[in-house]
């Protein structure tokens, strides 16, 4: 469904541009231009939903003129976006118009005080239920006997690796596409992320089963450079380029299919890495540097322990419910 205009369409229609501008000189392709790999994807959806509910779908992030726009449309959008969206979603819109806007003014389009009075938005205030799930221990080894059953060595030992990465280093699946074999030391199992999420770099270790899966799969594919995950084809031969982060997304579904346990995302993956961390005794400030936060609050809203703990709690009660037969 094409989303409905927040603003009057006469109006909305102003908002198309008329020429189109370069890439270098367009404020929406600055902005995800300057975001980490990973981030790029989800950020210009955001500009597209934007720019659909400023001009009834008339104009998507590149044909939005980004220029035009001004603290009436912008409100506009915030106020479309409480109306439609959770808060965490709505914020990350909201983020994603800032940017834009940000890069309006550095380009010279508008003036400083146009541009502060357009990005002066409060954030969407409300909470929901955190996304997502952290895998059980039975699930994790469902999901490497399923590896295991590949009949392709290759492929084999190449999703066991990527499994041992995802769980045990926390990596996101953007991060773990992004790898070079360079960036694995053997002697030591450190992996550099070198282009996490917000450019940041971190460094991050494979150990005991992470690791030996690593080096499982760095016999098959080899020590020639390049990145260190690689499509391998039907007939189980190597192709050495870059696999996509929606194939390691595909693969995981199809893991999930074979071994009947419920779906799950990749990124599922990373908050059972942070769980099963803060549930075995790791420091919440160790965690939080481990995952790449900037945050330790971000940190927090990956722990499923207080669920359980919840859980656990409600069994204590006893409700004096007898069923009729």
């Amino acid at each position: 469904m094409m989303p409905d205009s927040a603003l009057a369409p006469a109006v909305a229609h102003e908002l198309v541009a008329v020429q189109p501008v370069p890439a270098d000189r367009h404020p929406a392709a600055v902005y995800v231009a300057s975001l980490a790999p990973g981030s790029r994807r989800t950020m210009r959806q955001a500009l597209d939903a934007v720019a659909g509910i400023l001009t009834s779908a008339q104009a998507t992030a590149e044909t939005l003129d980004w220029s035009a726009l001004r603290y009436q449309h912008t409100q506009a959008v915030r106020a479309a976006l409480a109306a439609r969206y959770a808060p965490a979603t709505a914020n990350k819109m909201l983020a994603a118009l800032r940017g834009a806007l940000r890069e309006a003014w550095r380009l010279g389009y508008v003036g400083a005080e146009e541009y502060h009075r357009a990005a002066d938005l409060p954030a969407v205030r409300g909470s929901t239920l955190p996304r997502g799930r952290a895998l059980t221990p039975g699930e994790l080894r469902a999901l490497f006997a399923a590896v295991a059953e590949d009949a392709r060595p290759a492929s084999r030992a190449r999703d066991a690796a990527l499994l041992g990465i995802l769980y045990g280093a926390g990596v996101r699946r953007a991060e773990a596409v992004a790898l070079d074999v360079a960036d694995y030391d053997p002697e030591t199992g450190a992996l550099t992320i070198r282009r996490g999420k917000g450019n940041k770099a971190r460094m991050m270790y494979a150990t005991n089963g992470a690791r030996e899966a690593l080096a499982a799969w760095l016999r098959v594919r080899g020590s020639e450079p390049g990145p260190l995950f690689v499509p391998v084809d039907k007939a189980g031969r190597i192709v050495l380029r870059r696999l996509t982060p929606e194939s390691v997304f595909d693969r995981l579904q199809a893991l999930a299919k074979r071994t009947g346990i419920s779906r799950f995302s990749p990124h599922d993956m990373r908050r059972s890495f942070i769980s099963d961390l803060l549930d075995n005794g790791a420091d919440l400030a160790v965690v939080q540097a481990m995952a790449g936060h900037a945050n330790p609050a971000t940190t927090a809203r990956y722990d499923r322990r207080g669920e359980r703990a919840k859980q656990r709690a409600a069994g204590l009660l006893v409700v004096p419910y007898v069923a009729q037969r």
